[in-house]
């Protein structure tokens, strides 16, 4: 059984798109584990403030029709954030898409979001380590269950929560703890969630473009430029966010 020291907070998002720089979140489901083992969920449709593409709806069956009323993301992420406080997070391909999408709302909606002391746990990288597949898959595999309903931010969430604690009965190396499970399955090392910038030996480094494997404040001591050209291009907030932090750094070190 999953033992916890604190709340573990899994959570699924269902979007305009896969764009963290320009795409929206149009349902949030938290499926929020207590040490004790009881549990708690919240689930909002929310207004993205732009059209949903048919493409996205025809995933997840969300039409604009269905959040005209619901509220815009500002107007509940203080609720949010406060179900979310003291919690660790969990999901489904959530340390790639769910959480740094989620954190682009928050630093959207000018909401202080502390992901300091946190850890996240992707039950993904457990699957993909054991068992690659979807989650409809691993549903099937690990639960024996059909997933229906998938694409529904609560039936994902809450098949992903049944998921781990199946594969902590069936894999005893993962342990029975948050730290366990990361121990085994290794823990990312999140510069931004954009994976714009990667942590090579403890140093940040571009992972994209010209620069790609140069240690980021090298390339902004040398062409200052290249960090307002970052700054206005059309990059997620908390790339800039990490990008402003690495370079206010570097400029204090040259001072």
């Amino acid at each position: 059984m999953l033992q916890l020291n604190k709340p573990l907070a899994f959570i699924d998002l269902e979007t305009t798109g896969i764009n963290l720089g320009t795409d929206r979140i149009v349902e949030i489901a938290i499926v929020k584990i207590l040490p004790d083992g009881s549990r708690s969920v919240k689930r909002k449709l929310i207004n993205p403030g732009m059209p949903i593409p048919k493409a996205a709806s025809d995933v997840h069956g969300i039409t604009d029709e269905m959040v005209k009323d619901a509220p815009l993301f500002k107007q509940v992420a203080q609720e949010l954030k406060q179900m979310l406080d003291g919690c660790d997070f969990a999901g489904y391909n959530s340390n790639r898409f769910d959480i740094p999408l989620l954190m682009e709302e928050f630093l959207r909606a000018q909401v202080d979001f502390d992901m300091k002391n946190r850890k996240l746990l992707d039950v993904q990288n457990i699957f993909h380590k054991m068992e690659p597949r979807t989650l409809g898959a691993a549903y099937r595999f690990y639960c024996n269950k059909t997933l229906d309903g998938a694409h529904s931010a609560e039936v994902d969430a809450s098949a992903t929560y049944e998921i781990l604690v199946a594969q902590l009965e069936r894999y005893p190396d993962l342990g029975t703890t948050v730290d366990s499970v990361l121990k085994v399955i290794g823990e990312d090392q999140v510069v931004d969630f954009a994976r714009r910038f990667i942590m090579e030996n403890g140093v940040e480094v571009f992972n994209f473009g010209k620069f790609k494997g140069r240690p980021v404040a090298d390339v902004l001591k040398a062409e200052p430029q290249y960090y307002d050209w970052m700054m206005k291009g059309d990059f997620p907030q908390h790339t800039k966010q990490k990008l402003t932090e690495i370079y206010t750094r570097t400029l204090l070190k040259k001072g």
